[in-house]
């Protein structure tokens, strides 16, 4: 299926805590195109099977989950804080391996591509980014601008603990980059569009690189392809 679009998409991968949402974030606000976190999809699936008293590697109860919410998808229910937490970042890989909760979320991620909703005030969106996993080389395929964003698994780990502990969460810093080398295995290893870098996508490693220095190197990149000014 391809993902070409009257208006341009930008696709990033990444590993997890790498830096690829806050550079989407800032380039959607500059760009005025529209946002979608692909992760927290994986996530709400995870959590929605939690509330419900599952276990998210029950494949079944995960498949239900991610199609009730690929018909009632509300973008506002994906700000819930629990889908930040350790613990959904934890089964959001455990989901995203289960191939049927893929498949039902496939069409959902195409579609914000291709028809991206308007923007919060109503303005209609120019575009769209996507970040995730597998954007870049299975989602949006065709999507003219691609990054994909790394860190060393270290630095990736400091920054996720130090979020979780101002979101309260009382968690070891061990903890955290054991689970993260975890989730690392598992999102490249996986049968179902792993985690891998797209030959024509451009590689930003933020291990050593401020906020600042990364989106202007991306921005840079999106305006010589897409001549967004």
């Amino acid at each position: 299926m391809t993902t070409r679009a009257p208006t341009p998409i930008i696709a990033i991968d990444g590993t997890a805590a790498s830096g690829k949402g806050t550079l989407a974030r800032r380039l959607a606000d500059a760009l005025g195109f529209a946002y979608l976190d692909t992760g927290t999809l994986y996530r709400k699936v995870a959590v929605d099977v939690l509330r419900a008293g599952g276990d998210p590697a029950d494949a079944g109860a995960a498949i239900e989950a991610a199609q009730n919410l690929q018909k009632n998808l509300d973008l506002q229910s994906l700000k819930d804080p629990a889908i930040r937490t350790a613990e959904a970042g934890k089964y959001a890989s455990v989901v995203a391996a289960v191939p049927g909760v893929r498949s039902a979320l496939t069409d959902l991620q195409r579609g914000f591509a291709i028809h991206p909703p308007a923007l919060a005030d109503g303005t209609p969106a120019k575009g769209a980014i996507l970040d995730g996993r597998d954007i870049t080389t299975f989602i949006c395929p065709d999507a003219p601008v691609k990054f994909y964003v790394d860190a060393a698994v270290e630095t990736r780990a400091q920054r996720r603990h130090k979020e979780l502990l101002g979101n309260g969460e009382a968690i070891e810093f061990e903890q955290v980059l054991e689970d993260m080398k975890i989730r690392d295995a598992r999102d490249m290893g996986r049968k179902d569009a792993p985690m891998t870098i797209a030959p024509d996508a451009i590689v930003i490693d933020t291990t050593a690189m401020g906020v600042e220095a990364v989106v202007a190197l991306a921005m840079a990149h999106v305006r010589t392809v897409l001549g967004q000014k």
